[in-house]
């Protein structure tokens, strides 16, 4: 257990300071590289919207994805310190006014939907985990005003008992579904990233737990 413990940490310590070597804000860029490299959900010219994207490394690697010819646009209630050719903005994904407001800045619908947010964690973890999956249900409501038809999205969820619920609402809005965790994430962590491949014609239905969770809320 204890050279478990000496292997989990030693890979902690290696994207970290790989992330510094590079320039990245947090050693998460790795998990978003990782995931791209796998399942193409970026490309040159894409324009990509990043959900809760404090402190910005998903920003910064979509950013380089896109190239000179794509928009990248980072949104998180908390101050993000300027990305070069990313528009940051400082709001609320609750705020009801938000899709305009991308859609104004895009022009258009985008080809990708990145969200790696996670609540202020408290340390219960029933309490962390239902949170979490009600900011993916947010998330989901953005996804389906500004993404478009055939675009992409990645979403990372805790893995608890509201895992299998999301990914089975989520995935029948897209052709392809893949549940993974990167190499990059702490073996000990419980997060899970889905990558959804295609987005059809988006469904409204909510799942009877998220509507009974928001009224206990």
């Amino acid at each position: 257990f204890e050279g478990q413990m000496k292997l989990a940490d030693a890979r902690k310590d290696y994207y970290r300071r790989l992330a510094h070597e590079q320039g990245y804000r947090a050693r998460s860029a790795f998990k978003l590289k990782e995931l791209n490299e796998s399942y193409r959900l970026i490309g040159p010219g894409f324009y990509v919207l990043d959900l809760g994207n404090a402190p910005g490394g998903w920003t910064q690697v979509a950013v380089k994805l896109v190239g000179n010819q794509g928009k990248v646009m980072g949104i998180d209630l908390a101050y993000v310190e300027e990305i070069t050719h990313a528009h940051l903005v400082r709001d609320d994904i609750q705020n009801e006014h938000l899709p305009d407001e991308i859609l104004s800045y895009f022009g258009r619908k985008v080809g990708a939907v990145i969200c790696d947010l996670s609540p202020q964690v408290t340390g219960n973890w029933s309490l962390d985990h239902a949170r979490q999956s009600s900011l993916n249900y947010d998330c989901t409501k953005i996804m389906d005003k500004v993404l478009a038809h055939r675009g992409n999205a990645v979403f990372k969820i805790f893995d608890g008992e509201y895992t299998l619920e999301f990914r089975d609402y989520i995935k029948k809005k897209f052709s392809r579904v893949n549940l993974t965790k990167p190499a990059a994430s702490r073996k000990q962590s419980s997060e899970l990233y889905l990558s959804l491949i295609h987005i059809s014609e988006p469904t409204r239905r909510t799942p009877i737990s998220y509507a009974v969770f928001c009224l206990k809320k």
